[in-house]
């Protein structure tokens, strides 16, 4: 399964990397898009990086961080989506898997936590 993860995760920061590119960049929504793409690629980094750490302690940290990047791409994705109404299909899709996988790393957390 962690390795699904991985490829999920990887998945989900190329598709908003790729939506992206399609944005029509502009003063009202340049911030937005810049977060957006920060906290996108970062669920996956920290993600990778707890699948490498060396306690329990230091996997629940990263795997926090992940998951509290995927609450904030949510956000973005939310706001970018009330500027740019001709991509709101591919934002409510990416907005939905961000979720689940916030939802994911909410249970390896509470899992991770019972074996402490």
């Amino acid at each position: 399964m962690k390795y699904q993860l991985e490829e999920r995760v990887t998945t989900f920061s190329i598709n908003v990397l790729e939506l992206i590119k399609k944005v029509r960049i502009n003063i009202t929504n340049k911030n937005i898009v810049e977060q957006l793409a920060r906290s996108s690629t970062s669920i996956g980094a920290n993600y990778f990086e707890a699948n490498g750490s060396s306690s329990k302690r230091d996997f629940i940290s990263k795997i926090a961080i992940s998951k509290k990047e995927a609450i904030e791409t949510q956000y973005w994705l939310r706001l970018l989506c009330k500027t740019n109404d001709n991509l709101n299909q591919e934002m409510t899709k990416l907005q939905d898997e961000a979720k689940q996988i916030g939802m994911i790393l909410s249970t390896i957390i509470s899992n991770v936590r019972k074996t402490i």
